[in-house]
């Protein structure tokens, strides 16, 4: 199962009469909800046991730039990224929008990945 990490609620205008909203405006807002979703940054329990077992702290930039790692990969077409942020690395499901592990500095030292097509250094 995979957990959704945290990122702002979009911040739909006000409406001009809030009694008022329309089904068309209500389904729009629905759309943008659900693309945002498929957006969202997941990290499965393999990478969540990964980051507590090497003790990874991840701060909220971190989850920013991997997140803009993801969105560049996604725009070239690729399936599956190494994203090395900083002294840490993920493998990350582009399609998925899914960490699928993640690796500390002593970690990734002699390490071989495999079954990546593409790699982003932020």
């Amino acid at each position: 199962m995979t957990e959704k990490i945290y990122f702002p609620q979009p911040v739909l205008p006000p409406a001009r009469d809030r009694g008022a909203e329309t089904q068309k405006e209500a389904k729009k807002a629905a759309s943008f909800a659900e693309v945002l979703a498929q957006h969202a940054l997941k990290f499965s329990r393999h990478a969540q046991e990964r980051i507590t077992k090497r003790e990874i702290s991840l701060n909220p930039g971190h989850l920013q730039r991997i997140h803009a790692a993801v969105e560049k990969a996604a725009a070239k077409g690729a399936r599956d990224s190494l994203i090395l942020v900083d002294n840490l690395a993920f493998v990350v499901s582009i399609k998925n929008r899914t960490v699928t592990t993640a690796l500390d500095e002593t970690s990734l030292r002699g390490n071989v990945f495999t079954n990546i097509d593409s790699a982003v250094i932020i």
